[in-house]
């Protein structure tokens, strides 16, 4: 793989005090009270020691009894295997309740593998989970993990799809469209409406002070135009009428995109409609895998095969024991499967009863379904590749093709060992359908935008800070230093090829953490916070706690909580809370504003505001089709 003529070293600084400390009245909180740069005002290090260690920790946090009832063994060991949370018995109270979960989740998904369990890795590599494969013929399938079978495949990522299935496109204010087709004439030319509404064949378009010019096939200039969209009436979804589409059309190499008023989109910089390749500052490009757990894959083989009573709560028990018998006889007989995960006990005895007629003990079925999706670069010249979590695996190679230095073609694979940077852990629970949304990155990722949080003195006094955006340090995603031009797609996955774009080279971009706790500075994320400080304190508190309770030398220590968003009531999402125009009742909660920049590095917007994009702004349902995987999957058998 072609590589930057350097690599970023590694630049540590100590800590500095740069700010005021202010007290105040006990138990009182002053919003208006900034303290811009604080303790936090300095050069990053890959710890958790950047964390403010002052933020308020009487709002979430976990006890150390807790926490040692998370082991397996019961009590906390180096690098020991922890169990997963009880999605059955999950309170669905308090947003700290959502933060445990979350972070529990992680370590036991990231806990070693015991080899009696045939695995040697990690839990995600152990034989309870499967990797999911890209899209084949638009079916994906199972690839279960095998002991010493073939080195699993992880692949660059696949473009980012909407409520619909189809690619999205953000504007610079963070908005998301889809990107409809449009209606082609016989020329397969794009057809528009003229002013006129008349539809018209476009033949070409240019650039005219800085606008787009479309002209007919007598060179014309088409006034007025509407793009025509093509067969938009098979599609339908929950809260359908509340997306918005856009339109492609080609300016020679360039799109350009209009809404359905014909204007143009206001797109960000590198926003190219397609799906942009990520390269780390190591010079390795990012690969993905996604995978879920064995509940997962036994309740859809189980649904899609009509074997699971949509309602088990409603059967009697002679009424299940014949309908048991008649599962055993192969003549499940279902006509309508189960719309929503399992969240209840009766659900997953359903899933439970039916994967130990197929021959498969669910060992820990209490996790309910769970979906993973996690980040990974080359460990290959990483500053400090003993603080990742790492993996063996297949990865496409690319080679410059020849005179074209912006474009790489697709040349075989080969195995690497690659270094895990960010993960998204999604599942079911109590009260849920949606599934809960945690997302973790590691430490050396990527620097954030300022960010205020509720710091707590020794006499229980509150007072708001302020962290100061602070680019400085060895940072994997942003040079040292950057100032400017961040989440700015340089690159873009054209099928098997990586080409650059807007006249950009392939190289790394510099990201930033927009929202770094998921909640914008001009609107509180949920309502059960007075702020987004103090949403944000929730999170920086009991990353403190889970990270101080881990002992040294535990690699997951490198890794933090980002946040978790879910809805009220496990109800359908309607946009971020509060909401605004038509979501007066945005009932996506916790840190609704939620990014990875890993993995949605170019949808986190480019302002710390509200009005960007979240989990539920492309899964916008909860029932099963709130995964994008579940109806492409084919079942196990």
């Amino acid at each position: 793989m072609p590589k930057p003529s350097h690599h970023l070293r590694a630049a540590r600084r100590s800590r500095r005090h740069t700010g005021p400390l202010l007290i105040v009245a006990a138990g009182l909180l002053v919003t208006a009270i900034l303290v811009v740069g604080n303790s936090m005002g300095h050069a990053q290090t890959i710890s958790g020691d950047d964390l403010p260690k002052d933020a308020d920790s009487t709002t979430c946090s976990v006890s150390k009894t807790a926490f040692e009832s998370w082991f397996v063994n019961g009590s906390v060991s180096l690098d020991g295997e922890v169990k997963p949370a009880n999605g059955v018995d999950f309170p669905d109270d308090k947003n700290c309740d959502f933060y445990k979960w979350s972070e529990q989740m992680f370590l036991w998904l990231t806990s070693p593998d015991p080899a009696s369990r045939g695995g040697g890795g990690r839990i995600i590599d152990s034989p309870e989970f499967y990797d999911v494969s890209l899209p084949t013929a638009g079916e994906r399938t199972f690839l279960p993990h095998v002991p010493g079978g073939p080195s699993r495949k992880f692949n660059l990522r696949s473009a980012q799809a909407g409520p619909h299935g189809l690619q999205v496109l953000f504007d610079k204010a963070g908005k998301m469209f889809e990107i409809a087709p449009t209606r082609k004439a016989p020329s397969g030319r794009p057809l528009v409406l003229d002013k006129l509404g008349k539809l018209v064949e476009v033949a070409s378009a240019r650039m005219k002070d800085g606008k787009p010019v479309f002209l007919d096939k007598a060179g014309h200039p088409i006034a007025s135009l509407k793009p025509v969209p093509e067969a938009l009436r098979a599609l339908s979804l929950e809260g359908a009428k509340t997306i918005s589409f856009a339109y492609e059309f080609m300016i020679g190499k360039a799109p350009i995109f209009l809404d359905a008023n014909g204007e143009v989109i206001n797109t960000a910089v590198g926003q190219a409609g397609t799906h942009g390749a990520l390269m780390a500052r190591n010079g390795s490009l990012v690969y993905y895998v996604t995978m879920v757990n064995d509940v997962f894959a036994y309740f859809l083989t189980g649904a899609k095969n009509h074997c699971l009573a949509p309602h088990p709560t409603e059967l009697s028990t002679t009424q299940a024991e014949l309908e048991k018998v008649k599962t055993l006889e192969n003549r499940c007989f279902y006509p309508d499967p189960p719309a929503q995960f399992p969240t209840t006990q009766d659900e997953l005895n359903e899933v439970i009863r039916f994967a130990s007629w197929a021959g498969k003990p669910l060992k820990n079925s209490q996790a309910l379904a769970i979906e993973v999706k996690s980040s990974w670069v080359e460990v290959q010249d990483l500053p400090n590749p003993e603080t990742y979590i790492t993996m063996d695996a297949t990865i496409p190679t690319y080679k410059t093709e020849t005179g074209d230095p912006k474009r790489w073609v697709r040349s075989g694979s080969k195995k690497a060992r690659l270094a895990m940077v960010g993960m998204h852990v999604v599942g079911s629970a109590n009260g849920n359908p949606e599934m809960l949304w945690a997302t973790f990155e590691h430490f050396g990722n990527t620097p954030n935008a300022a960010y205020d949080y509720v710091a707590s003195d020794v006499h229980g006094n509150l007072t708001k800070k302020t962290v100061a955006q602070n680019t400085a340090g060895s940072w994997l995603f942003s040079a040292s230093g950057a100032t400017g031009e961040f989440n700015v797609m340089h690159m873009k996955a054209d099928g098997s090829n990586i080409e650059g774009i807007n006249g950009l080279a392939i190289t790394p971009s510099n990201t930033l953490r927009m929202k770094p706790w998921g909640g914008a500075f001009d609107s509180k994320p949920n309502g059960k916070v007075d702020s987004t400080a103090a949403s944000n304190s929730e999170i920086i508190a009991i990353n403190n706690s889970v990270l101080r309770n881990l002992p040294a030398g535990d690699v997951r220590k490198y890794y933090f909580m980002v946040g978790n968003t879910w809805t009220k009531g496990g109800a359908a999402p309607t946009g971020p809370y509060p909401g605004s125009g038509e979501q007066v009742k945005g009932q996506e909660v916790g840190t609704s504003q939620l990014a990875n920049s890993t993995m949605e590095t170019y949808d986190q917007g480019t302002t710390s505001f509200s009005g960007s994009t979240n989990c539920f702004s492309c899964h916008r349902t909860n029932t099963t089709s709130v995964s994008h995987i579940y109806e492409k999957l084919k079942p196990l058998f």
